[in-house]
């Protein structure tokens, strides 16, 4: 048995020879680091598949972009033009809970999609690599599960600290605006953010940095549900924060300044108290598309009907899962049956190329409700269209794919 002196001696003595051996080489060493191991003699560098290293949003890039300190320059190499941020905040739900776990189970089902395999037969082209942008998955904001109040502010500090970040600089010569620049206050181009929620809730504060930016924005807004309820005529919500709910937050919005009056929902076919709801709606600053319109007009004729609606200033897109049916999504807190299908879905998201989008979130899922994992893949699949939107969809200022 060795005693715990002499190992420690014969530690160091092998992290002496280490250091000589790098400092100075030997024959048949690869460069000045060491024998090569058997692992990369045989095999070589270790690539990530579809089942396996860490958890990132199509394999992209990650870091926890929060934590960096920035140049505010830019030319800094961590800038990036389009950020995946996870907000796993679900303590505003009215039905079930869970969609804290939404962003794990997105990046999830978007494990068979890649960098290099991200060719869309669809959008005709690599979202990824073609639309000359930088994509980065800055991680999740670590969210307050338990002080709601705490927990919006932090989304908000998080999406504005990014929001400010300097785009990467692609032609110093090229000084000419871009058309979103143009729409900034400040007229410069600032980075574009895909949230994955989280519950819906999160669009507040969302709204709120976007606002800074922008000003008011028109909202395309894919639910099953209208989320303009005035949150006074709630049971329960007589503090200012319990008003604070992912079925009241473009109420909010809207008394905050935060809309234009010309937002437009989607895909609704909840149950109402009435008319009463829908003059409320409208009064909020929407029109309405109904699930059972598409119908009457198709997918074309929706897509008609947004483009119409929303005009040539800056755009946020916003999708509740339970958009879809549920039979196609079942992971959702507030599951409404007869939806679109995830592939009208698509279709009317891609009619929606060439509008100004600043930014988008898909919200909602709830992985505890999935089977074999559903909700995620097309949950996944979803984001990597916003993607495509902003990047390949940008091509043509009327939309190529409309």
């Amino acid at each position: 048995m060795i005693s715990s002196t002499t190992a420690a001696g014969l530690v160091a003595l092998t992290c002496i020879s280490l250091v000589h051996a790098h400092s100075h080489g030997h024959a048949g060493h690869q460069e000045s680091f060491g024998p090569i191991e058997e692992w990369t003699s045989k095999y070589g560098n270790t690539p990530d598949t579809s089942f396996s290293g860490p958890l990132s949003f199509s394999r992209l890039p990650y870091s926890r972009c929060l934590d960096y300190p920035r140049s505010l320059s830019a030319s800094d190499a961590n800038n990036f033009d389009i950020a995946i941020l996870g907000m796993p905040f679900d303590t505003a739900t009215s039905y079930r809970p869970g969609a804290r776990f939404g962003p794990y189970a997105i990046r999830e089902g978007s494990r068979r999609q890649s960098v290099d395999w991200g060719y869309s037969l669809s959008w005709g082209g690599n979202p990824y690599t073609d639309g000359g942008r930088t994509i980065l998955d800055c991680g999740d904001v670590p969210v307050s599960p338990f002080d709601n109040a705490l927990a919006v502010d932090q989304m908000e500090t998080a999406y504005s600290t990014l929001l400010s970040r300097y785009v990467p600089v692609r032609n110093e010569s090229d000084s000419e605006p871009s058309k979103l620049a143009s729409l900034a206050k400040d007229g410069r181009e600032h980075p574009r953010i895909v949230t994955l929620g989280g519950d819906h809730t999160i669009v507040l504060p969302i709204l709120r940095s976007l606002n800074k930016v922008y000003g008011p924005v028109s909202v395309i807004h894919y639910d099953a549900h209208l989320d303009t309820w005035n949150a006074l005529g709630y049971p329960g919500s007589e503090s200012t924060q319990a008003q604070v709910t992912h079925g009241t937050f473009f109420w909010l919005a809207n008394n905050e300044g935060l809309l234009t009056n010309t937002s437009i929902h989607a895909g609704i076919r909840c149950k109402l108290l009435g008319t009463v709801d829908l003059e409320h709606d409208a009064s909020v600053g929407f029109e309405l598309i109904s699930t059972d319109d598409i119908d009457e007009i198709g997918t074309l004729g929706v897509v008609e009907r947004i483009r119409n609606r929303v005009g040539d200033g800056p755009i946020y897109l916003s999708l509740d899962i339970d958009v879809i049916d549920p039979g196609m999504a079942p992971a959702t807190g507030t599951p409404e049956a007869g939806g679109w299908t995830t592939r009208e879905v698509k279709r009317i998201i891609k009619g929606l190329a060439g509008l100004n989008i600043v930014g988008a979130d898909l919200v909602e899922v709830a992985p505890a409700y999935d089977h074999a994992e559903v909700t995620g893949i097309a949950a996944a699949d979803i984001v990597a269209d916003f993607l495509a939107l902003l990047t390949l969809g940008q091509r043509s200022s009327h939309g190529k794919f409309y």
